[in-house]
């Protein structure tokens, strides 16, 4: 490359303030811009796996990996706020590359600086600061999935050594990270395993702690992040074992909540890059002597791409006043659960807007339309699948309202989302009688979420956001409200009929 790399450890040099942040922050984006744009071209190659050398060099020159860790380590001390920065600054060019520094950060190293134990933080974090290294986060496993506290990775110890066993999968950076954070179950006496998590950190280039990457997965998007099947067969001394608070479950909890609650960074980026592009060609494309952007219906599309900004910026700003890693957010589940699914919905249906307005050259691979719908969906997906989330959610909700013994729906949303309650009374002013069905669980979730997206809009508005994307924000969601409403409130019992090819062939017709 002809431009000049900055000195190896030049994070550290940054003040560790929101000056030093936003002139780091600044040196970032000039980083991404000479990689993906200028000399290395990377977004026009985005269908291979992997990155370059040259290009995973020059994205890490500022070591953005050390944003997170503490100051006493080489790190820039910095904060979850300054990591939604981060990953939203990143996402904007690649969902890929946020989604690294979000693995890093989010699942490595913001848990390990908060559970793991002093002996062992000095060596790992200055690994990270001055070799480059890289960490992620195995806890899926190949038949446990959403079913992760009933893990079989098993672990047992003896003369202060811990023997992790088992198979996980999915975990991003796949053969790519240094450090891993492993989760496991105790063996009991009776060879069964304890319902307790633990959690270990594993150095691959260690004696006895290397991962066989048994298979690599040809994943459907996010090319530059490798995904595979991993064989684990340790041994991890006691003093990487993460310390809980207070059990090994809330840790995790803690720990994914803490994830889920960033999402709304990487989410902004893209959908950001999204309405821009957007801007960009409507104004430019004629169809019948006109612009596409004067067209009503590409106005609609506009609109709800300008709101769904609004939102994830609304989610961005309560994120970072609560996510700290100071916070213990393993009670927080019905706040991450409702702040992940909404943005990963809004992602996959803005990456979709875009396609269906660019139109047929969108539907490249390496058109930011047709990248950002395959990159944008596994977000729906991994972290906890959004139909679960929303069932979860609508759960948490009936019984907050059961604990309080309110059935009015009204009534408890002026306690829990009261700026949104009082728009919306003609709407939610219903009683609910439970049980539910399960498909009434997942859409009643959907509209909690919902109006707890339009009651963070108006906090947002509060702080002095711009009024008119508010108010647009506001209209389309009262929209979708209503929308989710009517779909909850009628009656749906239709069930798949398994043994269906009996007189269903039309051509006998």
């Amino acid at each position: 490359m002809s431009q000049q790399q900055p000195e190896k450890n030049q994070l550290i040099n940054y003040q560790a303030n929101h000056e030093g942040f936003r002139q780091f922050l600044e040196d970032f984006k000039a980083s991404m811009k000479r990689a993906f744009h200028q000399e290395d071209k990377i977004d026009q190659f985005c269908s291979t796996r992997g990155l370059p050398p040259a290009v995973l060099t020059e994205l890490m020159s500022l070591n953005p990996m050390s944003l997170c860790i503490p100051s006493q380590y080489g790190g820039f001390n910095g904060n979850v706020k300054e990591n939604i920065a981060l990953v939203s600054a990143a996402s904007y060019e690649s969902l890929a590359l946020s989604l690294t520094l979000g693995i890093n950060n989010g699942l490595f190293i913001q848990p390990f600086a908060k559970y793991g134990q002093e002996s062992a933080k000095k060596l790992v974090f200055e690994q990270f600061v001055n070799s480059r290294k890289m960490g992620g986060l195995m806890i899926t496993e190949p038949d446990f999935g959403s079913d992760a506290l009933n893990m079989n990775t098993s672990c047992s110890v003896k003369d202060g050594i811990y023997h992790l066993k088992g198979k996980k999968h999915w975990a991003g950076l796949t053969g790519m990270a240094d450090y891993w954070i492993l989760t496991a179950r105790r063996k009991t006496e009776s060879s069964g395993l304890m319902r307790d998590i633990e959690m270990f950190v594993c150095d691959v280039n260690a004696p006895k702690q290397n991962i066989v990457v048994e298979e690599y997965f040809e994943n459907l998007g996010l090319y530059q992040i490798p995904y595979g099947r991993n064989n684990i067969d340790v041994y991890i001394p006691e003093e990487k074992k993460l310390v809980p608070k207070t059990n090994g479950i809330q840790m995790m909890l803690d720990l994914l909540h803490r994830s889920r609650f960033q999402f709304p960074g990487m989410g902004l980026g893209i959908i950001k890059r999204i309405l821009d592009e957007a801007i960009v060609h409507t104004k430019s494309r004629l169809v019948g002597n006109k612009h596409l952007f004067t067209y009503d219906q590409v106005q609609h599309r506009l609109s709800r791409l300008q709101a769904n900004f609004t939102i994830c910026s609304a989610f961005c700003l309560k994120s970072g006043e609560i996510a700290g890693v100071e916070n213990d957010l393993s009670i927080l589940g019905l706040e991450a659960n409702i702040t992940k699914s909404v943005t990963s919905d809004m992602m996959q249906e803005s990456a979709q807007s875009l396609l269906q307005l660019v139109g047929a050259k969108g539907y490249k691979l390496n058109h930011i339309a047709g990248r950002s719908v395959v990159d944008s969906r596994p977000f729906q997906i991994f972290e906890g699948s959004n139909d679960i989330l929303y069932n979860q959610i609508a759960e948490s909700v009936l019984k907050l309202m059961k604990t309080a013994k309110e059935k009015s729906f009204y009534q408890f949303l002026k306690g829990y989302a009261g700026r949104a309650a009082d728009r919306i009374q003609e709407m939610v002013n219903f009683e609910l009688e439970a049980p539910f069905a399960q498909r009434k669980l997942v859409e009643f979730g959907q509209v909690v979420s919902r109006i707890v997206s339009m009651d963070l809009v108006l906090y947002l508005e509060e702080k002095g956001f711009r009024k008119d994307l508010i108010d647009n924000a506001l209209i389309v969601l009262i929209q979708e409200i209503s929308a989710m409403l009517n779909n909850f409130h009628f009656a749906n019992d239709a069930v798949v009929v398994a043994e269906y090819d009996e007189n269903s062939f039309w051509l006998d017709f």
